[in-house]
């Protein structure tokens, strides 16, 4: 049989010690979650009456802080006050220099400063003249040192020697060519072409623009002289003007609404016209109408429209007085006089010993005496303004285009379809002389200057040539002073400024076939019309104002353009 070992027993004593750690256990878990908990709700209940407090707190901090702003603010504005009173009570310049001659400024004040300033600023002002004139004289001198004692150069740059060229076909510098032989200039020449402008448009040269009389002038300037210089300047005023005379180049002028801008035409616009005396324009064109407009640049309202039953107009004219309207049918023998005082139209039916089968171009004097009617075959037929009834006929070689009176009235010019010219007396109406216009395979317009120098012949080459009057009616073959080819199709329109300043040619046959051109130096200007920009199409008819101040192109869109000349003030 096995033997089985029975383990000992314990004793009494190692009994109780193990429930005793374990109840020492128990109490320190025990007290560890109620001081948790405790100090977690005094804690909380700490923090809930801290911000109560601090609640109850904050107002009265935030006052307390705005109270020292402002107690700040005031006593910033209390200084400034006092700083602005302060200056206030110190005397002025004239206040002091008052005080001191009244009440001394010092027991020790000489005679001599009391006297200068009893002198008052004349004599301070003579002082203060002295001076400058000394330090004008010190300037003087030293310019004579340095003219005395040249100073050399510390290095020269042989490509400064070197002479650079320009090209002049650019088409800011074409202008400046005097021949097609001029395309390359050096920049010594070019400079001198400029000056030379400059001195041309001014006048020859200004005098702030001459450094040596400058200089002499300086030296031998008297005290008058200086006195006036000092009263220029004292005095304010508008010293500056415009030149009188149009520059070349570039006209300035801006774009205006259409003259009939109320009133288009309803087709072609054949004739625009300025009135000689008021402020208003006239268009008449196929739609068999007359329309007169205020030009005023900005609206342009419509004053009058008159109506033509079956009257397709060709032309239309104001006369010299500027109360009548003339206006000829494109296929008819009669033409109309609209009397505009008395507001009724008045039909020429039939004019005793005119026998055409159309009347459609006429010329009115400039003295208002004439009419002047082309018939067919060269045929001439001189009227009374007057009456309306013929006063004698005369007749060309071929076929008459085109015809002008002088600005004096005493002759006419008529153009041929041979490109000869007539120049005709208008008291014997003979022909007193025949010229050829040079080049003209056939005329078709002519124009003579307002202070009769110039006659423009325009033929179907689409050359305009120029001529002086002296030669026209001395030679049998003049040259032209110059001829003007910038049109590539017939030349229709010829007409000049009132200051014979701008001659203005165009061409019904191609669309912005319009140019100015400046007579002093016969060279067209060059931003009209602009680049680009289709505004005029077809030119039928062109006019300058009484002053120059507007210009208008009729065309076949039945507008009549309108631009502003800056140049001229005046209407």
């Amino acid at each position: 049989m096995g033997i089985v070992a029975e383990a000992p027993r314990a004793g009494p004593a190692a009994a109780g010690a193990a429930p005793k750690k374990k109840t020492k256990k128990a109490t320190k878990i025990i007290t560890k979650k109620v001081t948790k908990k405790i100090t977690k709700k005094a804690t909380k209940k700490i923090t809930k009456k801290a911000k109560k407090t601090m609640k109850q707190f904050q107002p009265r901090v935030d006052a307390a802080a705005a109270e020292r702003e402002a107690a700040q603010q005031a006593a910033e504005e209390a200084a400034r006050r006092a700083r602005h009173l302060s200056a206030l009570s110190r005397p002025s310049g004239p206040e002091r220099e008052l005080e001191e001659l009244v009440f001394g400024d010092s027991l020790n004040v000489e005679e001599d400063e009391l006297l200068q300033r009893l002198a008052g600023p004349q004599r301070r002002e003579a002082a203060e003249r002295s001076a400058w004139r000394d330090s004008s004289d010190s300037e003087i001198e030293n310019e004579a040192k340095g003219q005395l004692l040249p100073k050399k150069p510390a290095w020269v740059d042989e490509d400064d020697e070197a002479e650079e060229n320009v090209d002049m076909t650019h088409k800011y510098r074409k202008d400046f060519m005097k021949s097609d032989a001029e395309k390359v200039l050096t920049k010594k020449k070019l400079k001198r072409r400029l000056e030379e402008q400059f001195q041309r448009a001014m006048g020859g040269v200004p005098a702030w623009a001459d450094l040596e009389n400058r200089k002499k002038s300086k030296r031998t300037a008297s005290d008058g002289e200086s006195d006036e210089e000092n009263d220029l300047l004292c005095r304010t005023g508008n010293f500056i003007s415009n030149s009188e005379s149009l520059p070349r180049g570039i006209l300035k002028m801006s774009t205006c609404l259409p003259a009939n801008q109320e009133r288009f035409a309803n087709g072609k616009l054949v004739t625009v016209q300025f009135h000689p005396s008021a402020q208003v324009v006239m268009t008449a064109g196929h739609d068999r109408s007359v329309s007169l407009f205020q030009v005023d640049g900005i609206r342009n309202p419509k004053i009058q429209s008159i109506y033509l039953e079956s009257f397709p107009i060709y032309k239309a004219c104001f006369s010299v007085d500027g109360e009548q309207v003339i206006a000829t049918g494109t296929h008819h023998k009669m033409f109309f006089v609209y009397d505009m005082m008395s507001g009724s139209i008045i039909p020429i039916e039939k004019i005793r010993g005119v026998e055409e089968r159309f009347l459609k171009n006429f010329e009115v004097s400039p003295d208002g005496s004439f009419m002047l009617l082309t018939g067919t075959s060269g045929y001439l037929h001189l009227l009374s303004m007057k009456t309306k009834e013929l006063i004698s006929t005369m007749k060309v070689n071929g076929r008459c285009t085109a015809s002008a009176f002088t600005p004096d009235s005493s002759k006419i010019y008529s153009y041929s379809k041979e490109g000869e010219v007539f120049i005709w007396d208008v008291r014997s109406r003979k022909c007193l002389h025949k010229f050829e216009d040079e080049g003209s395979l056939e005329g078709k317009c002519i124009a003579v200057s307002k202070n009769n120098q110039y006659v423009a012949c325009g033929s179907a080459s689409g050359v305009v040539n120029l001529y002086t009057t002296d030669v026209c009616l001395k030679e049998n073959h003049p040259k032209p002073v110059k001829a003007i080819m910038n049109l590539v199709t017939s030349a229709t329109c010829v007409t000049f400024n009132p200051t014979t300043e701008i001659l203005a040619v165009a061409s019904r046959e191609a669309d912005e076939a319009v140019k100015l051109v400046h007579i002093p130096s016969y060279t067209v200007f060059s931003n009209f019309p602009v680049f680009r920009r289709k505004q005029i199409y077809l030119a039928q008819s062109m006019d300058f104002s009484p002053r120059s101040g507007f210009f208008s192109v009729a065309n076949n869109k039945g507008k009549a353009l309108l631009f502003r000349l800056k140049h001229y003030s005046d209407f």
